[in-house]
């Protein structure tokens, strides 16, 4: 992976005004990854915007860890079942006159 498509996780801990030991905590439950190169943190910008979403859950709605991966896996399923509508729709508009 480039180094340009990663984020060094501590300063996004600061900018973001948020302790790295939640970050840790998040990685720990698999919710995100954290990539070490050469000793320091990183974070996938691919997935920032999931991790600030976690960030607002957890800092303004005081939703737990748990409560954070429970709702990371409906929103996945959602998708999934979003995506899966949007497939069934392209194939039954094939039969429309």
């Amino acid at each position: 992976m480039l180094r340009e498509e990663l984020v060094n996780a501590q300063e996004f801990c600061l900018h973001n005004q948020v302790e790295i030991s939640f970050i840790n905590t998040l990685s720990e439950y698999g919710l995100i990854e954290i990539k070490t190169i050469e000793e320091q943190p990183f974070l996938e910008t691919g997935k920032l915007q999931l991790l600030e979403k976690m960030i607002r859950l957890h800092y303004d709605l005081h939703i737990n860890v748990e409560g954070l991966d429970a709702i990371n896996c409906l929103l996945e399923r959602v998708e999934n079942l979003q995506q899966e509508v949007n497939v069934l729709r392209s194939r039954l508009s094939a039969f429309d006159y």
